[in-house]
């Protein structure tokens, strides 16, 4: 019998006949070993392929609807599980497949930070692309004994892919305009701002008001670092910067320190990741201002906003 002839035959004997490695050697007056060492040659030259139809995470209905009601060009909505911990251990693990691929085909990556955007980069498969620029493209949220904050997160996806990373070393907020345009000049910057200002892509997860008063600092300076702003207002963050139900930035004066808006909504590729249910709010004004190309959620919060909209 030839060669290839014969790992068919043993193949589909094996795995459609179901017979065992005992009858495979008694019919075919081989040993185990040789059976063994067929089938996975089999499987090699391509002989026997294997196909895994597993179920479908996504509402491909939701994502549809959302799609045409909000025109973002990149959107996924996960089914939920039978509990918040496991729903938001898929999505965290979903996003970890869809970011990397993004990743490789860009040449400078910016990302935020937080314990959503850590445990995703901690799901990351390990890989090389050692001309990719990790960089921070605003700066530091102040977290310094959290393992979610912002210059580690840099240091953490850069790791992953073997490649470089800039930092912003400075604080989040800079409430003094002047002294925050020459902090920006200053040469240990400079290099972050330029790469920054040419991201290719980014991703983010997003905030809310909460993010701010958690924080003493900020906190102790609210009415400083969001002047003449109603707070009330504000629906959610992203960029450092807040953003009403609608969708519009509210930045008349803005103390970011960082790249200006402009340029981040430049970005052609912007993915965020939402995964907590305080956070509907937040993703109906992002959805609205199209402030993401990229968004994923779970269906839970995807259909709070649809509740949202009914009234």
């Amino acid at each position: 019998m030839h060669h290839h002839e014969l790992l068919a035959h043993l193949a589909q004997d094996y795995y459609l006949s179901a017979l065992s490695l005992a009858e495979l050697s008694n019919k075919y007056q081989l040993s185990r070993y040789l059976i063994n060492k067929y089938l996975e040659e089999a499987r090699r030259e391509g002989i026997v392929s294997i196909n895994i139809v597993a179920p479908n995470p996504r509402n491909l209905a939701l994502e549809a609807e959302f799609q045409q009601r909000f025109g973002i060009p990149y959107i996924h909505i996960l089914h939920d599980q039978t509990s918040p911990f496991e729903t938001r251990d898929q999505l965290l693990q979903y996003a970890s497949t869809k970011i990397p691929p993004l990743i490789a085909q860009s040449r400078i990556v910016g990302l935020t930070w937080g314990e959503s955007l850590y445990q995703v980069i901690q799901k990351f498969a390990p890989a090389t692309h050692e001309t990719i620029i990790f960089t921070q493209f605003i700066g530091e949220n102040m977290q310094y004994k959290s393992t979610a904050g912002s210059m580690r997160m840099v240091e953490l996806a850069a790791a992953k892919f073997s490649a470089q990373y800039l930092t912003m070393p400075g604080p989040l907020y800079i409430l003094d305009d002047p002294a925050r345009q020459s902090m920006a000049n200053e040469i240990a910057v400079k290099p972050t701002f330029k790469a920054a200002a040419q991201m290719d892509f980014l991703f983010t997860s997003l905030g809310t008001l909460a993010s701010l008063t958690n924080h003493s600092i900020w906190h102790s300076q609210l009415k400083h670092i969001l002047p003449n702003i109603d707070q009330q207002t504000i629906a959610g963050f992203l960029f450092g910067r807040p953003y009403n139900l609608q969708g519009d930035f509210l930045t008349t004066h803005d103390k970011t320190f960082g790249i200006d808006l402009e340029s981040v909504l430049k970005t052609p590729r912007r993915f965020g990741i939402v995964t907590d249910i305080n956070k509907v709010h937040a993703t109906l004004g992002a959805l609205r201002g199209q402030l993401l190309t990229d968004l994923v959620m779970p269906e839970s919060i995807a259909h709070h906003i649809l509740n949202q909209l009914a009234y």
